[in-house]
């Protein structure tokens, strides 16, 4: 199907973007990529009278270390994720979950801004970042704002994110040497959204779990923090009784939806798959 008729606007810097949504309201939507959008568009689920296309601001682009924290605009491709030294050296989880989402055309324009702020719990990058306690860097009319990763997601499509705002950047810390990190996904074909996908990131003091933090993608209406399989393992050694635990309890907080991809009892057994493989290998790349 054809889009309906919209206004095309492409601002060039933040504030004029920012300037834009005010003025506008809420018959406006911000273009990243456009692979969520714009099929939404052509099913006419979504028809916004302005796009505003944010692609040609250059201060939402690149891979920067400021101290301890890496710092991702948010307009930075996937392609350039998988690429980037300093990614694969400090925050090498995200270089290697890229390279899982869709396929490469979708990599060489989909962002990390767009696939973070659009709120789908299939999308891949929530999941990771709560699994790296991110934070969002967010402006809007009244300035910037930053809000953890564990309190960005509401709901599916519903985010922290206000309608004059725009994603600007993510806030990582880099990862700590000795550090075990994973994403696990499960998916039906190339390109495809997750079955069901974990993102562990985990520290050992000698064989016990000194810390870890596990979320979980498309198991729930909303990306989730599995809290209570993070204390099946916190504190005690890795054997394959605490790994089934952690397992266990992040199937007791997946709420799945059926479709095509399987149906509620599946995903949810897939769910707790997904965290024992994303577990074990987050463990064998401690060190």
């Amino acid at each position: 199907m054809i889009p309906a008729a919209f206004d095309y606007h492409a601002p060039k810097s933040i504030s004029e973007a920012i300037s834009l949504l005010g003025s506008l309201g809420s018959e406006a939507k911000l273009l990243a990529g456009g692979h969520s959008l714009l099929p939404m568009m052509k099913l006419r689920f979504a028809a916004p009278a302005h796009l505003i296309d944010i692609n040609r601001i250059p201060e939402l682009r690149g891979i920067r270390e400021e101290g301890s924290e890496i710092v991702i605009g948010a307009m930075t491709c996937e392609a350039d994720l998988i690429t980037s030294a300093l990614l694969l050296d400090k925050v090498p989880l995200i270089c290697a979950a890229a390279r899982l989402i869709a396929d490469p055309q979708v990599r060489n324009r989909g962002t990390i801004g767009g696939d973070i702020a659009h709120g789908d719990p299939g999308n891949d990058h929530p999941a990771i970042a709560l699994a790296l306690d991110a934070s969002f860097v967010l402006q809007g009319p009244k300035g910037r704002r930053t809000v953890k990763a564990d309190n960005f997601f509401h709901g599916t499509y519903m985010t922290e994110l206000a309608e004059d705002e725009i994603l600007c950047e993510i806030r990582i810390a880099s990862l700590a040497v000795g550090t075990g990190w994973a994403y696990e996904k499960l998916k039906r074909k190339t390109g495809d959204f997750a079955t069901a996908g974990a993102a562990v990131v985990m520290r050992k003091s000698g064989e016990t779990v000194s810390a870890v933090r596990i979320a979980l993608t498309n198991a729930a209406p909303v990306a989730l923090r599995a809290a209570a399989a993070e204390q099946a393992l916190i504190g005690k050694p890795l054997t394959d009784a605490t790994i089934d635990a952690a397992a266990a309890a992040a199937m007791g907080i997946a709420d799945p939806t059926e479709d095509l991809r399987g149906n509620v009892e599946y995903k949810t057994a897939m769910a707790g798959e997904m965290v024992k493989r994303a577990i074990r290998n987050a463990a064998a790349r401690c060190r």
